[in-house]
């Protein structure tokens, strides 16, 4: 004996009886609703699985194939997730390089050219308690001409008198 979702009665006494699906007990309406929410989501996936470069589907025939010159190749999809966590973790990243070339600014000796310098214990002593990811920020902030120092990497106790120069201060957002 089934039983009505929307009453109390059994389906065989209950006034919905006649809207019920036969096998759930559940209003045909209703469950005809969550089928078809199924059913699109299961399109969905087999639609965004098509495009996906990693999948072995055989019937994957309208995956793109991105060439090394296409500005879309090693990019994840538009409106992706993935798209919404890199951007994400690049702002981040910026705050926090902004961050260090403003604490460069404070601790750092103001030079006649407008450019401020530091030795890397100073920076490394002050900004460790902030982030312990210091010289991969002090890196990316060189790649982007913010500052200057000698060497590929800074290491502590071998570099610490190594003068990191911060060229132009950004404006924090």
């Amino acid at each position: 004996m089934m039983t009505c979702l929307e009453c109390p009665y059994n389906s065989e006494w209950c006034q919905h009886r006649s809207r019920m699906d036969d096998d759930s007990g559940m209003p045909a309406s209703r469950l005809g609703g969550i089928v078809a929410l199924w059913k699109q989501k299961a399109d969905e996936h087999i639609e965004k699985q098509m495009k996906n470069p990693f999948n072995d589907y055989d019937y994957a025939c309208e995956r793109q194939k991105i060439k090394k010159g296409d500005p879309n190749y090693g990019r994840p999809l538009e409106g992706s997730l993935t798209e919404y966590r890199g951007k994400k973790a690049a702002k981040h990243i910026s705050g926090e390089i902004v961050e260090l070339c403003h604490i460069i600014a404070e601790l750092g000796t103001a030079q006649p050219d407008n450019t401020y310098t530091i030795t890397f214990g100073a920076l490394f002593d002050a900004y460790i308690t902030i982030s312990n990811k210091v010289v991969g920020i002090l890196i990316r902030a060189r790649r982007q001409n913010l500052l200057l120092f000698e060497g590929e990497m800074l290491y502590q106790r071998q570099d610490e008198g190594v003068v990191i120069t911060l060229l132009t201060l950004p404006e924090r957002e």
